[in-house]
């Protein structure tokens, strides 16, 4: 395929763009990128999350997000943010456009590999843009289904300079039936990426997850996951809640 082979070469070239500084902007909604692709699907994504941190004070999240298969390797997604920090009200905050490439065929070999590529414009100007590119892992041992995602994210054209940094997200989950799942996520935040912070300066977030799937309709269905997630340092928020919900059709 030499368009995927074109789109492989084009987010490898990223990666060494990569290197400039960048703020972060990881938040309470975050969710576990997945490599699997499923051709002719779209669905309307509603996501949101709620942080309560050590001092007492609590950041919020929310997007909304329309997506579709343009071909049967290549899901393509445009979401719009929300965000309340502290005590401000709920503003809107960025638009994202979300890439997910699978690069190999489910089941054929022991992990099926995916690629991420997200561009985002905050309603900051100074920003810039934020660019999050990377790899996405998934492999399953009988019932059990484990994914490993690593990103790097920076702002291209801010006006300030921060470091790239390096994001990991992690999940297991035990496919006990299609209408309930259980597992563990977590989301973790190193820092730069050429030199990571120490593990108790780092953001890292780790708790049990729950998932379902129900049919709505022929060729319908809504599928959700939550997760409570506890902060394993105190660099990292006390306590994270985030829930995604997706119909698909």
């Amino acid at each position: 395929m030499p368009i995927l082979r074109q789109l492989i070469l084009c987010s490898a070239l990223l990666v060494p763009c990569l290197c400039a500084p960048t703020p972060a902007r990881a938040g309470p909604n975050d969710y576990i990128r997945l490599p699997t692709v499923v051709h002719g699907e779209r669905e309307l994504d509603y996501k949101t999350g709620f942080a309560r941190h050590r001092d007492g004070s609590s950041d919020a999240a929310q997007s909304l997000g329309y997506g579709f298969t343009p071909t049967p390797w290549w899901f393509t997604e445009l979401y719009a943010k929300t965000a309340r920090n502290g005590a401000e009200p709920s503003a809107f905050d960025a638009w994202e456009w979300e890439n997910r490439f699978q690069l190999t065929e489910s089941g054929r070999y022991p992990v099926l590999l995916g690629m991420l590529l997200e561009i985002e414009r905050p309603r900051d100007r100074r920003e810039g843009y934020e660019i999050t590119v990377g790899p996405m892992m998934q492999s399953e041992w009988g019932a059990v289904q484990g994914n490993l995602n690593l990103f790097l994210r920076r702002h291209l054209r801010a006006e300030e300079a921060f470091d790239t940094e390096l994001l990991v997200q992690m999940q297991l989950k035990y496919r006990q039936a299609r209408a309930f799942e259980w597992g563990l996520q977590g989301f973790g935040n190193t820092g730069p990426w050429r030199h990571a912070l120490p593990g108790s300066r780092q953001d890292a977030r780790l708790g049990p997850a729950i998932f379902g799937k129900l049919r709505a309709a022929p060729g319908q269905a809504i599928g959700w996951n939550a997760a409570l997630l506890e902060g394993l340092n105190r660099a990292s928020p006390r306590t994270t809640l985030r829930l995604q919900a997706e119909y698909e059709f």
